[in-house]
């Protein structure tokens, strides 16, 4: 692995033993998380060099799986990608570099109506 993995990274899976026989080299997903097995007791597939695993979810495949992070290749940081959380109003936008811009989402407007109007 040469770059650094992180949340919201486009990654393509590598071909090796485990995920040939799993069907799964070559598929791309995005990543969704990270986790210390020994802590949460996930299975994740290929031999981990460390006690660190990262969740990709295939949106083709409807699904999301652990993977050793040796088993995964960097294929962009997935720019455009926007993150907001309920009650909060700010969102958070990917640039190509891997950084997040965070800006103000109004309170109100076309797509946002105040919490009285149900209407």
């Amino acid at each position: 692995m040469t770059k650094q993995l992180s949340f919201g990274d486009n990654v393509r899976v590598r071909s090796a033993p485990d995920t040939d026989a799993l069907g799964l080299a070559g598929e791309r997903g995005k990543i969704y998380g990270e986790t210390t097995p020994s802590v949460t007791g996930i299975e994740a597939i290929g031999a981990l060099k460390s006690d660190y695993a990262v969740n990709v979810h295939f949106e083709q495949r409807n699904a999301s799986l652990w993977f050793a992070p040796e088993l995964l290749e960097f294929v962009d940081h997935a720019p455009g990608t926007e993150i907001r959380f309920d009650g909060t109003p700010k969102k958070w936008t990917r640039a190509a570099d891997g950084s997040w811009t965070e800006t103000d989402v109004p309170e109100t407007g076309p797509d946002r109506k105040p919490w009285w109007r149900v209407w």
